[in-house]
């Protein structure tokens, strides 16, 4: 018997980030003309991932056990920004735009390499 494959959950924990992340921005964004607003951002990826304890299937006695734990809720911090402007506003449009590119890469390679994933799976079960 084969035992799961936790590419497709660590994936969709990414996925996950990514939506959280892209809606902080754009909510940053959307208050770029509010006087008093401080610009935020959510806890890097590599953080929460951190917290998972993600670890390695055991299929035998001698193999490393496994612990499937869940992730922490993401948090969302105040960002560290480029300027303040006269309105007391500390969103910077290039940096959120910037950041909004980050997470359309980072979501563009986490699609591509699932696809890769399940391309190679389906060859092996066809087989």
């Amino acid at each position: 018997m084969t035992s799961p494959v936790y590419l497709f959950d660590l994936a969709s924990r990414q996925a996950q980030w990514l939506a959280a992340r892209q809606t902080t921005i754009s909510g940053n964004i959307a208050n770029a003309n509010t006087p008093g607003y401080r610009a935020r951002d959510v806890e890097p990826f590599v953080d929460i991932l951190d917290k998972t304890k993600l670890a390695m299937a055991a299929t035998n006695n001698g193999h490393i056990g496994f612990d499937a734990s869940r992730p922490d809720a993401m948090k969302v911090k105040k960002a560290d920004t480029w300027d303040t402007v006269y309105s007391r506003n500390s969103v910077s449009m290039e940096q959120e735009l910037i950041k909004a590119g980050e997470v359309d890469r980072q979501h563009s390679l986490n699609t591509s390499i699932i696809k890769a994933f399940h391309r190679m799976l389906m060859s092996t079960v066809r087989t």
